[in-house]
């Protein structure tokens, strides 16, 4: 992503107030073992190497026989027959010279052999088989080719996912060492705000927010605490706020961070910690906040249902993983070829929802949804992921744009 500084006057650039958070990022929590199967989705705490070898040691990576490569004629030649080995068995005896042994996938390879002939290739006949004519290692997985025992298996600072659970298993490892889940409490500011499935009266709305964070912090690994809506009323911000704070790691609040005189939430914050006000060069989203609450870090997102979801993907994501002690917390744009021209410059960066499209070449490009406005959640429904535009910058029919896929930015 870029780290171009626009001429926006009092705007934070976007690159910058990432920076500023990650700098401000709280430890993860405590550690805890937890056995293998209990992982998926945690945070590893500690380095891990390997405690074996694997392979542990010279087997099949076919069905077929194992021989001797140089027992072969070059026009390929018959072998007596010496023994069957599947897999989970080891050779009763080493192969003599001159002779083959059945063998299975993963078996190990008897003594005195160095390569498998796959079983389509060679033909058995009493006691004997006919092979062709090979090259020594041919169809063997050597010992220790995927991984050497001390090598270093996974960093600290890795989500597990079902792969990593794989390798872990593949060595034996039974228990691991994680970060407990952080705690992020959930709250919404507003009066107006309604649940799905209650009745509106003029000038209310339901809390769309409410339900797209929730799922946003969950897919990122958290714990969420849902404190609901909190009154608009300096008192029961307060008390809401104080509450959230003695049970969790981290205070995430949508709405009452813009400059409207009946949100009350800014002032419950001051009270209660400390509070840094930016206005983003990010479109769709300007108002972010930052501050503390007892200790604990706060954000405040905007309320705009939109907003608040680019928000959270583009700069509240990083500073939640790195507070869950992961150490690759940004994501990694695609260069892509636009398909549609943006002329409009812009003092903000402009996060527009877009889908990748197949084009007859086979490539993909990139094109937008008709509305980009920041109180609208269809356009991103519709999208892939978004397409970046710099400050101040046109873009044209195949230029490259930046891309970021809703596939990462959601994990």
């Amino acid at each position: 992503m870029s780290g171009r500084v626009c001429d926006s006057g009092h705007l934070t650039p976007v690159d910058q107030a990432i920076e500023h958070l990650l700098d401000q990022a709280p430890p993860p929590p405590e550690v805890q073992t937890i056995a293998l199967d209990q992982a998926l989705g945690r945070v590893l705490a500690r380095d891990l190497t390997a405690p074996l070898s694997l392979p542990g040691w010279d087997n099949s990576a076919m069905d077929g026989y194992a021989c001797c490569a140089a027992d072969l004629p070059p026009g390929g030649g018959w072998l007596t027959l010496g023994g069957r080995i599947a897999a989970g068995q080891a050779a009763a005896e080493p192969l003599l010279p001159r002779q083959a042994a059945r063998i299975f996938t993963g078996a190990p390879l008897p003594p005195g052999a160095d390569t498998v002939v796959p079983q389509e290739h060679c033909r058995a006949n009493e006691g004997l088989v006919w092979l062709p004519a090979t090259v020594a290692g041919e169809h063997v997985r050597k010992e220790g080719e995927e991984v050497r025992r001390g090598q270093l298996l996974l960093s600290a600072g890795k989500r597990l996912r079902a792969q990593e659970l794989g390798l872990l298993a593949a060595v034996g490892i039974a228990r691991v060492e994680v970060y407990r889940p952080l705690r992020v409490c959930l709250l919404s500011s507003g009066d107006e705000l309604r649940e799905p499935g209650q009745h509106l009266a003029p000038g209310q709305i339901y809390n769309s927010n409410r339900y797209c964070l929730s799922a946003l912090l969950r897919g990122w690994g958290v714990e969420v605490y849902d404190y609901g809506v909190m009154a608009d009323a300096l008192a029961a911000s307060r008390d809401a706020l104080s509450l959230a704070a003695s049970e969790c790691d981290l205070l995430l609040t949508s709405g009452g961070v813009s400059v409207g005189e009946e949100d009350h939430l800014k002032q419950a914050i001051e009270a209660l910690g400390s509070l840094d006000f930016w206005r983003l060069a990010i479109q769709p989203g300007k108002p972010l906040a930052f501050g503390a609450v007892a200790g604990k870090p706060w954000l405040g997102l905007p309320g705009n249902p939109s907003a608040a979801l680019i928000t959270a993907l583009v700069v509240l994501r990083p500073f939640l993983l790195r507070a869950q002690g992961l150490s690759e917390v940004l994501p990694r744009p695609l260069a892509l070829p636009a398909g549609f021209d943006w002329l409009q410059r812009n003092k903000r960066r402009q996060y527009l929802r877009a889908r990748l499209v197949p084009r007859a070449d086979g490539q993909v490009w990139v094109e937008l949804h008709p509305q980009q406005s920041s109180a609208m959640l269809m356009a991103a429904c519709w999208a892939d992921g978004l397409a970046l535009v710099e400050c101040e910058q046109q873009v044209r029919k195949h230029d490259s744009v930046s891309f970021l896929s809703f596939a990462e930015l959601m994990q």
